[in-house]
């Protein structure tokens, strides 16, 4: 089965073509391939497909993480698709667009400077509905806006948000005032969210610029994320932290994102092409 590994800002991926995988599992052999020390080792398996142009989306691109589990949408993801596509000559232009669970994506290619890739990435628009979001609180207030989340004997103040896929965001201090990966752990599993959570620990460093760490549903600790940048950047303009344009320092590197006046999300950030081989599994 021949696939190729990228990584966006240390968030990593294979890559593998529904045909390579037709008649397995993906389920199965997400957990397999994923498995650091029996498989290739990543954050996660994406699975492409081509599509009909005709019908908006020249791909489709599903996500499954480390732990088998189905994601809607990954924003490095995206980008480590995309960078695969234009590194094997199989997107036409420097447009390419994407299908995914979370609806279409629209990628353009900024700068190619192999095995770099950097793509501006329309993130859609995010959203704020209660419905229209996993997340069944027993009790509480209906803003979704500094929610008092009971967790451990302790309450935090967080942001519910989703970008296709729903995320928990709180604000630190400094990342040694908490255990943020233990408390992610509890978070992603809380009751409240019936189909567990992405989480953010955001710390704000100036109106333009903030750090943030990631604990990613179905993975934990991840040097970045995108759709979990996307919805720190919501957290803390709806908190009144930041302006509308930030650049976002992860474990991993930089990101920039702008939520703009019409509402949608603009992501600029890289991927990288990091081997490519045949998987005996």
């Amino acid at each position: 089965m021949y696939f190729a590994k990228l990584e966006g800002l240390g968030n990593d991926f294979l890559v593998v073509s529904a045909e390579e995988a037709e008649g397995r599992s993906f389920f199965g052999l997400s957990q397999q391939i994923c498995d650091r020390h029996y498989g290739i080792g990543a954050d996660g398996l994406l699975i492409y497909s081509r599509e009909d142009p005709s019908g908006g989306a020249d791909f489709r691109m599903r996500i499954f993480n480390a732990d088998g589990g189905e994601a809607e949408l990954s924003g490095n993801g995206l980008r480590c698709l995309a960078a695969f596509l234009f590194a094997e000559s199989l997107a036409e232009n420097s447009v390419v667009r994407i299908a995914t669970l979370a609806g279409l994506k629209v990628l353009r290619l900024t700068d190619s400077s192999p095995p770099e890739y950097r793509f501006e990435v329309d993130m859609g628009e995010p959203i704020l509905q209660r419905s229209q979001i996993a997340f069944k609180p027993s009790s509480g207030p209906d803003s979704l806006i500094a929610f008092p989340l009971p967790v451990g004997g302790e309450v935090h103040p967080v942001t519910i948000s989703s970008m296709g896929n729903p995320h928990c965001s709180l604000f630190v201090n400094q990342f040694s005032d908490v255990d943020w990966e233990h408390l992610g752990n509890q978070i992603e599993g809380h009751p409240f969210f019936p189909e567990r959570t992405n989480i953010e620990f955001i710390r704000v460093r100036n109106r333009n610029e903030i750090e943030v760490r990631f604990w990613e549903r179905g993975v934990g600790k991840t040097f970045s994320s995108g759709t979990g940048s996307c919805a720190a950047i919501v957290a803390c303009i709806l908190n009144g932290r930041t302006d509308r344009e930030v650049k976002i320092q992860t474990m991993g590197g930089s990101l920039e994102i702008e939520w703009r006046e019409d509402n949608r999300l603009q992501l600029r950030g890289p991927a990288r092409w990091i081997c490519s081989g045949e998987y005996a599994g």
